[in-house]
């Protein structure tokens, strides 16, 4: 009878792949769990279930669930920020806004969820997104001044108004159907980004001004 060959320790660069591998696992399991039942529903055995590894994991990589629970806050936010550019069209943005909630619907139905529920959030997570959604503030009224929204808009409800636009097939996909839209459709989010594109190219000033890029 042979001797097994010694295991293999696994290489530096092996164990980051893994490490990186497991923590988008759980990431990802995290949100449809969240959005399913909320932060206080959801559980880490379902979540590590889902992800198809060890629970332990989520405490090692994230502290526990409220560390899972903000990482997926931070990415939202990094992607989010991403999505956004100041030399772009506003109604590039929002079109680009419907799409990513399109392609992402667990994720939007957590935001819809947190605000319902109110809770998940801590005071830091809730501060970074003050922070944020102020900057998208500020350049809402900014785009006002260049003309690309009308004067008599008040930019932080146009950009309510736009949020709610993108979310608005996950959010009330019954209500959508109700008016004859096919939400479960290959082609739905590239049609209903379009329109919203379209909606929001309809705000501006006749005479938009060029864009003060300046701070």
């Amino acid at each position: 009878m042979t001797d097994k060959a010694p295991r293999r320790s696994p290489e530096p660069a092996e164990r980051q792949r893994d490490a990186e591998r497991s923590r988008h696992l759980l990431l990802e399991a995290a949100v449809a769990e969240f959005s399913a039942h909320g932060f206080s529903g959801a559980r880490v055995g379902d979540i590590a279930a889902r992800a198809g590894v060890n629970k332990q994991l989520i405490s090692y990589y994230f502290g526990g669930k409220q560390g899972l629970f903000d990482a997926i806050s931070d990415r939202w936010r990094r992607d989010e920020q991403a999505l956004t550019s100041p030399d772009a069209p506003l109604s590039e943005i929002a079109r680009e806004y419907a799409l990513q909630t399109s392609r992402s619907p667990d994720l939007a139905r957590l935001v819809l969820r947190q605000g319902l529920d109110g809770t998940g959030a801590t005071a830091g997570n809730e501060d970074a997104q003050r922070t944020r959604f102020r900057e998208v503030a500020a350049d809402f009224e900014r785009r006002r001044e260049a003309g690309e929204l009308a004067a008599d808009l008040d930019p932080a409800s146009v950009g309510l108004a736009l949020f709610a636009m993108a979310a608005a097939p996950v959010g009330f996909p019954h209500i959508a159907r109700a008016l004859g839209l096919d939400v479960d459709a290959p082609d739905f989010g590239e049609r209903y980004a379009a329109q919203v594109a379209r909606i929001v190219s309809l705000l501006s000033d006749d005479r938009p001004r060029p864009l003060r890029t300046d701070g």
